[in-house]
């Protein structure tokens, strides 16, 4: 299996880091490429010994996947250069937010498309990925793209309706989780603790609730930690008081909504 990604940023990068850290895919087998920064591309090529796309493009004729992994504002521009040197044979993976399969596929003709929103958490192999097809892509490819994906994290097949939503919970759901951290050091810190003490206890707290998610109900686990009049109740009422819920409520809102919008101004 031979992949080209079209853009080389963070979550590229990411995937590429997931997939040969797993041994689901071989560096020689992947190949890069971008706009303008051919320093980034040595960087990836130096780092996981991967291939930079060359002037001729055979690699991407010979890809089966097609990984585009750039900013909404370049994709028209992307698959403009890029769709001469297509074969019917691959597929088109997406993972820019907003950007439809129907917008697409305007450029590329019928190739099979799948749009996917993963998560950084790649890197590690801990994403949570939501991906949606067309009509095009075969059930060999559909098999072939669960694989590829299930390498980097869990994987959920959704209607594209809803991968708005995949984006602003899971896509960007990292970030809000990373900013809760900060929030939670800089409370300690406040509190007495020294930074690096906060630091370690913060990320221990994250990781340990993390693997006890997996195996029971959210609102079960919060309530054997939230003892009546006790301390937990405390923070908890805090965060009630505050609208917590609310304001998490907006914050995935608001990031859904500018899915929304990506989506509309590259049509």
């Amino acid at each position: 299996m031979n992949i080209v990604c079209v853009g080389a940023g963070s979550m590229a990068e990411s995937m590429i880091h997931g997939w040969i850290n797993k041994r689901i895919m071989k560096a020689e087998n992947i190949a890069v490429m971008n706009k303008s920064d051919l320093e980034r591309l040595e960087n990836l090529k130096d780092e996981y010994g991967v291939n930079i796309v060359q002037k001729e493009r055979v690699e991407l004729r010979d890809a089966d996947f097609i990984l585009l992994a750039m900013k909404p504002k370049d994709v028209e521009a992307a698959l403009t250069d890029i769709k001469d040197n297509l074969s019917g044979n691959a597929v088109i993976l997406s993972v820019v937010a907003g950007v439809s399969i129907e917008t697409i596929q305007r450029h590329v003709g019928n190739l099979p498309v799948a749009r996917a929103m993963p998560n950084t958490s790649a890197k590690v192999g801990k994403s949570a990925t939501g991906v949606a097809w067309s009509k095009w892509v075969t059930l060999e490819q559909q098999h072939d793209l669960r694989n590829l994906l299930s390498s980097i994290g869990s994987v959920t097949v959704v209607d594209e309706s809803q991968l708005d939503a995949v984006t602003a919970v899971a896509g960007s759901g990292p970030a809000y989780i990373y900013y809760f951290a900060e929030a939670m050091t800089e409370a300690a810190v406040a509190n007495g603790l020294s930074p690096a003490d906060a630091k370690r206890l913060v990320r221990q707290t994250f990781a340990g609730a993390s693997d006890m998610l997996q195996h029971e109900d959210f609102a079960v686990l919060r309530k054997k930690v939230t003892s009546p009049n006790g301390t937990t109740a405390a923070g908890i009422a805090a965060l009630e008081r505050n609208d917590f819920k609310g304001i998490i409520g907006e914050c995935v809102k608001d990031a859904a909504s500018r899915s929304q919008a990506l989506g509309r101004e590259f049509k």
